[in-house]
């Protein structure tokens, strides 16, 4: 996976995106990057998993499993990946993507202690 532009990638924090999930005014895209192994641990309901190991997969089809102008949320385990992603995505042409910081791992800290952390 290579990124040629250099927007800034804009952030979500895990409180702002626990809210956000609550509300169903606009359509929203889930996309956890981790791999098939953290996502059996422990994941959230309605994310697609796009494990970044297998990019050349899942890369060709992502605009016909994706649209491009819906906001777009991206996670991995910490927020480091899901930056390499959101950065790729806006390569693309998607124009409302965001990085939960902290990923899941802050999620389950701030959130949801109810979920199990690696």
């Amino acid at each position: 996976m290579s990124s040629s532009s250099q927007q800034p990638i804009a952030q979500i924090r895990v409180d702002e995106f626990a809210e956000r999930r609550q509300v169903t005014v606009a359509p929203l895209q889930l996309i956890d990057v981790r791999e098939p192994d953290e996502w059996a641990i422990v994941h959230l309901d309605d994310f697609i998993l796009c494990p970044l190991s297998q990019f050349e997969q899942w890369s060709a089809s992502i605009l016909e499993r994706l649209d491009p102008a819906t906001e777009t949320i991206v996670m991995c385990h910490h927020g480091v990946r899901s930056a390499y992603m959101c950065q790729w995505l806006q390569d693309q042409g998607f124009t409302h993507v965001k990085n939960l910081v902290g990923g899941i791992d802050a999620y389950a800290i701030a959130i949801d202690p109810n979920l199990r952390r690696y």
